[in-house]
């Protein structure tokens, strides 16, 4: 498990464990409100640790579509691999575009929106310039 992800799950968990102090402190005529609140909020922050993968999984999917449909419009007849590093410390919303016809070049891309694509990093082989590729924008 990364470390960010370590230091999320803890901070939530005490957040959630002052929550419950605070609540069994308070006087009898609001702490079962407060316990019940306590316990929507435990409920909720579960759900997003569950949820929360499989929906960045679901918009890189989408964006990565979208970024077919983007690269074909500019660069047709064309072939290209669409990649992304995994790990939480990289944005999963910029993606790695390899070209078939330029070996060793790796064009990252940031997909915010299927009207907002552009061309945010480029790693050129040992030797070259950036603007020698044939696809830097």
């Amino acid at each position: 498990m990364h470390p960010i992800t370590i230091f999320e799950i803890a901070a939530s968990f005490g957040f959630v464990m002052i929550m419950f102090v605070i609540a069994l402190l308070l006087p009898q005529k609001v702490r079962k409100l407060s316990l019940c609140m306590s316990c929507s909020l435990t409920v909720l922050l579960l759900l997003l640790f569950v949820i929360r993968p499989y929906w960045i999984d679901y918009q890189v999917t989408n964006k990565t579509k979208q970024l077919n449909l983007y690269l074909e419009e500019r660069y047709p007849n064309q072939e290209w691999e669409i990649s992304r590093q995994v790990g939480r410390q990289y944005n999963p919303y910029h993606l790695n575009v390899n070209f078939i016809n330029e070996k060793g070049w790796t064009y990252t891309y940031s997909v915010v929106n299927e009207k907002n694509i552009f061309q945010s990093s480029w790693m050129p082989p040992e030797g070259k310039f950036p603007d020698a590729g044939k696809h830097y924008e």
